[in-house]
């Protein structure tokens, strides 16, 4: 169990130093509020995309095409349990911090920060299985989260957000991999040079919020506590538990608790801002959560893969 823990550690290290570059080109000024808004949506658009495309370019085996629907069940059960939790723990909770702490513990960081990490650990089939989750995670954030930001019936908006450039790219790759259509190298050669993006700008991204939060306020706040609590421990756990029980794949059940022990989504701020919630709620429990997950990604991680390789 130590190794694992030791392997984890160092990986998310790896990205820790990265998310430091970030912080301190923000404190430079060299990364500004523009900058950082570019960066993502290069990371969004193009990047994303690109990343779960290279993932598909194998071999097609029928094996691998039914554990990708394993880890889409998988991905859309635990986020279903979190939003069922999230309803019953926050439902008298005043409604702008209400909507703040429910975002919080439903959606994990899962793109820019568990990608990066399934890839190190897992390699190609840990990013194979993790695009699973990205694709369900884009349909619930663009749904129960749109719709629990905004408390409002958005649906024509939330079902043409779903048209977004992860969930397209997920679809190309599984059409690519099921037909076994393998690209030329003068489109892969590109793609893989913007997948190889993933790891280091969502990372600078992260630095420039931890810089731009107030962290005092959430480190002295219970409810942002327990919140930050559910998200990278209780939930990741009992994910694991039942995947374990289950004697599901160790590669899906890695793959799935990273992405479900990541800390909380960057969306979270965006759409605070967006819909004029607590900003400085949000931004704290994003950054808070990104440093706790140094400590809590490699125990949960190590702690998975030492049960699954046993």
């Amino acid at each position: 169990m130590l190794t694992s823990f030791l392997d984890v550690g160092t990986q998310v290290l790896v990205l820790f130093i990265l998310i430091a570059v970030g912080a301190l080109l923000t404190k430079l000024g060299i990364i500004t509020e523009q900058g950082s808004r570019s960066m993502t949506d290069v990371v969004l658009y193009a990047v994303t995309p690109c990343v779960i495309i290279n993932a598909f370019q194998r071999e097609y085996r029928p094996e691998m095409l039914s554990g990708l629907l394993i880890a889409l069940l998988a991905a859309f059960l635990s986020l279903l349990f979190s939003v069922l939790l999230a309803e019953l723990i926050y439902r008298k909770t005043e409604i702008s911090r209400a909507v703040v702490l429910k975002f919080a513990l439903v959606f994990s960081n899962c793109g820019f920060m568990a990608l990066p990490l399934q890839q190190a650990i897992l390699g190609d089939d840990g990013v194979f299985y993790g695009a699973a989750y990205v694709a369900m995670f884009n349909i619930f954030m663009w749904t129960y989260g749109l719709l629990t930001m905004s408390r409002k019936t958005e649906w024509r908006s939330a079902l043409k957000a779903i048209c977004n450039p992860g969930i397209i790219g997920t679809a190309i790759g599984i059409l690519l991999f099921s037909f076994s259509v393998e690209l030329p190298t003068v489109l892969l050669s590109p793609i893989k040079m913007l997948a190889a993006l993933n790891t280091p700008v969502p990372m600078l991204v992260i630095g420039y919020h931890l810089m731009r939060s107030d962290l005092k306020r959430v480190l002295s706040d219970k409810g942002a506590y327990f919140a930050m609590a559910m998200r990278l421990i209780i939930i990741p756990l009992i994910v694991m538990g039942v995947m374990v029980v289950l004697r599901v794949d160790p590669t899906i059940t890695t793959a799935t608790v990273i992405a479900v022990s990541s800390p909380v989504a960057a969306f979270t701020t965006m759409m605070a801002a967006k819909y004029g919630r607590d900003t400085e709620l949000s931004a704290g429990v994003v950054s808070a959560s990104t440093l706790f997950s140094l400590i809590t990604m490699p125990l949960v991680v190590g702690l998975t893969q030492y049960l699954v390789s046993g």
